[in-house]
């Protein structure tokens, strides 16, 4: 079985609950307990929203997904900081809200447009000397971060409501949005956090077409997305013999008209044997499914 699925995942469990419960009904589904299911790449847990699955033979693709982008709805609320920089967290700082908050919020959001540096949270999943941050932060231990670069594409204000913001974001993969948040507040002097947050897209995968777990246990077959349509390569397709060599891990004649440096090969019977790479007139097995 080899496949993507596109699940929405509900405000509450983990990112890790989630792909355990595609794990099982896949391998149901596929009669195989052991099924691989992998996501590419984690939502908080009181976030909702996008969270694309790669299913069996598809967790070796996902190196090859280079369409990392995402696309997020938030709330911004001004006026207090939180110990994990949303709302589930303890109180830090509060202050009043100056009548010009909004027009200083709209003012700065140009400025945060582009390339800029970010300081990972305390409650986050990197990795600190072998713990996770999450983990020394629940322990009350505070370390120094780096910061990392992301690329924010864009961000919409969408409005004002009780005192709240509403945003759509744009950004690179690696971006906290609770952590632009913060720093937004930081930039209009005001302490604040990240409210409620929704990702609305990740790469290839949109919130409109993302189907609940239970949509999925439903129809685990009409829920698996083919590989080609998530990854833009070009398939062809190899007679007998030689789908047996690309299988074998040997380089093999390259079709006519393979017009990328990577493509899909399939065998004459159309089952997806692997992605291969050209070298002119060859092509070499990069990823091979036995």
């Amino acid at each position: 079985m080899i496949g993507f699925v596109n699940v929405f995942k509900p405000a509450g469990p983990t990112s890790a609950h989630v792909v355990a419960r595609i794990r099982r009904i896949y391998g149901l589904y596929g009669r195989d307990t052991r099924i691989a299911a992998g996501h590419l790449g984690t939502l908080d847990p009181q976030a909702a929203g996008v969270l694309p699955v790669a299913i069996g033979k598809a967790t070796r693709l996902i190196p090859l997904l280079t369409d990392q982008r995402k696309a997020y709805g938030c709330t911004f609320v001004p006026g207090r900081s939180t110990t994990t920089a949303d709302a589930h967290g303890d109180a830090l700082k509060e202050a009043l809200l100056p009548v010009d908050w909004v027009k200083r919020l709209n003012d700065v959001l140009p400025t945060f447009i582009g390339r800029i540096e970010q300081v990972p949270p305390m409650y986050s999943s990197v990795h600190h000397e072998g713990k996770r941050l999450y983990e020394l932060a629940r322990e009350g231990k505070l370390v120094e971060r780096k910061a990392r670069p992301v690329t924010i594409y864009g961000i919409t204000f969408l409005g004002v409501e009780n005192d709240v913001a509403r945003l759509r974001i744009a950004c690179s993969e690696g971006t906290y949005i609770r952590t632009l948040c913060e720093d937004l507040g930081t930039a209009i002097g005001l302490p604040a956090h990240m409210g409620a947050l929704v990702r609305e897209g990740s790469g290839a995968f949109l919130l409109q077409e993302s189907r609940t777990l239970e949509q999925i246990a439903d129809g685990p077959s009409e829920a698996l997305i083919a590989p080609e349509a998530i990854i833009p390569f070009p398939t062809i397709v190899l007679d007998l013999r030689h789908s047996a060599d690309f299988r074998a891990g040997r380089m093999v004649p390259l079709p006519a008209g393979a017009p990328a440096k990577h493509v899909f090969v399939r065998d004459a019977s159309r089952t997806l044997v692997g992605v291969g790479e050209t070298h002119g007139a060859l092509l070499a097995p990069r990823k091979v499914f036995l």
